[in-house]
């Protein structure tokens, strides 16, 4: 697997249409999603960051004929959506569903690529102001669950075919600011403005283990699909990346120190458990391997320089040689084997 070195090397127009795709939305992108359908290949959904409350998401797709992403729709988004996520069903058994988060978890049907049908909206307080969601997660084995993380110190648990609350749990002492499943349906990982990164097992959700603490925000958490003992974190305004193994509490595996700048968003690769991409303020989008761990790794595999400070990235389930990331107005898909 690498970042197509011709490219990133040379450069040039024959190249970009090759191995690099850009998009320009009307307003500036926040958050971005690869889809996993395979009757849609290279689609994303991509949504606004916008001071009022007016925000908007756009499904965008890569024409096979002219090489070039375009805009498929649009639909209305009352707040900037936190984190955009299809439905994570590579076999194509489920409906075509995309779920938003922002002051509540928003489900929606996609009918035939052309409109977005809103399904449900989930909330677990009734109030008319609810306290906003930072994140969300869908569990890949168990379709129908969804969990959603907020700033009221809480996740909860959705069965989103009955449109139903599962559970809600206190879950940090502070914010909780990302939850990530792991890949045995039952787990999931959680990070918050206390410092700590936690684990939880829904089957006894009355206690969680502190995987690490530390005296800053965590902010991103992922949880290795493809092998169930790494976990990924990242600290408000680090330059680096700490990586866990789940069977040794406290003390990290490695750090992953490059970037020169704080890093925004981190994804593992779906297809692989050793490597995992990482974006920042620096401009630049890192892939690591990690089949040699050492305590700090300094050198990634590759590296790809942006044209703006990278604030988030998609990997996707469906085209696992592709990585998606977003700076400014600017979204780029770009190619690695």
């Amino acid at each position: 697997m690498a970042m197509d070195a011709e490219y990133v090397d040379l450069g040039g127009a024959e190249k970009e249409n090759q191995y690099v795709h850009n998009y320009t939305a009307p307003w500036e992108i926040y958050s971005i999603a690869f889809s996993s359908r395979a009757a849609y290949p290279y689609r994303l959904g991509i949504g606004s960051i916008i001071n009022d409350s007016d925000n908007y998401v756009e499904v965008v797709q890569l024409n096979p004929e002219s090489r070039k992403l375009e805009k498929k729709f649009q639909f209305d988004h009352k707040f900037a959506p936190t984190k955009i996520m299809w439905v994570p069903d590579t076999m194509n058994n489920a409906p075509d569903l995309m779920a938003t988060s922002g002051e509540m978890l928003r489900v929606y049907n996609i009918e035939n690529n052309e409109r977005a049908v809103l399904k449900c909206e989930l909330t677990s307080n009734k109030k008319e102001l609810m306290a906003p969601l930072t994140s969300f997660d869908w569990n890949s084995q168990t379709l129908n669950m969804v969990i959603t993380c907020s700033i009221d110190t809480t996740c909860s648990i959705w069965d989103i075919s009955q449109q139903s609350l599962i559970r809600t749990l206190i879950a940090h002492d502070k914010e909780v600011l990302d939850v990530s499943f792991s890949p045995e349906p039952q787990m999931f990982a959680t990070v918050g403005a206390d410092g700590s990164v936690r684990h939880f097992d829904i089957r006894d959700l009355s206690k969680s283990d502190i995987l690490y603490e530390m005296s800053h925000f965590l902010v991103r958490v992922a949880w290795n699909k493809n092998n169930k003992h790494y976990v990924a974190v990242v600290a408000m305004d680090d330059n680096s990346v700490t990586l866990l193994d789940t069977r040794k509490h406290s003390t990290p595996l490695s750090r992953l120190a490059f970037h020169k700048g704080p890093v925004n968003h981190l994804a593992w690769a779906p297809h692989s458990g050793y490597h995992i991409c990482s974006v920042s303020d620096d401009m630049q989008a890192l892939i690591w391997d990690l089949k040699k761990i050492s305590p700090e790794i300094k050198a990634p595999l590759l590296e790809y320089m942006a044209q703006g400070e990278i604030s988030n990235l998609s990997w996707g389930l469906q085209e696992s040689d592709w990585i998606a990331l977003c700076f400014g107005k600017q979204l780029q898909i770009l190619r690695v084997y």
